[in-house]
């Protein structure tokens, strides 16, 4: 099972990219609290407060094209997933095709974190075109997980 996304932003590849691939990018929309190292073999650590925390090794660095992470910690829904990011240039547009891939069912926590990802997606459309993302703790709460 996967959970499944299209974002266009207004940007260049290599500005998403960045925002992809270093803790600087990361902090600026997901959280503002990244650890680790965003290259090959790396492990990149988010911490969400009391909600909880998600560390993913970097597998696969293709610049302005493709990012893939492994769930190595985190939620056990979680570890053992892949986060995929494909990256194309349409015009002014970047398009993310975004892909959290190899749940094993669709629970309810499922769905809670396909909207999630949509926020931190938006978030990231927000940083980029707007140089102010919604990062934790400022991110959109959606219900009573966060």
């Amino acid at each position: 099972m996967d959970i499944l996304h299209r974002a266009g932003i207004k940007s260049s590849s290599l500005n998403v990219y960045s925002a992809l691939t270093t803790r600087e990018g990361l902090s600026g929309w997901w959280t503002n609290d990244t650890q680790g190292e965003a290259k090959v073999g790396g492990v990149i650590r988010l911490r969400f407060g009391d909600r909880g925390f998600i560390d993913v090794k970097v597998l696969e660095l293709d610049p302005a094209r493709r990012v893939l992470w492994e769930v190595v910690d985190g939620p056990k829904e979680w570890i053992g997933t892949e986060v995929i990011w494909e990256l194309k240039q349409e015009d002014d547009y970047v398009i993310i095709l975004f892909t959290h891939q190899g749940w094993t069912e669709p629970a309810e926590f499922m769905h809670h974190c396909s909207t999630k990802w949509a926020v931190f997606l938006m978030s990231l459309k927000s940083r980029l075109e707007t140089g102010k993302g919604a990062p934790w703790p400022n991110d959109t709460e959606i219900g009573n997980w966060g």
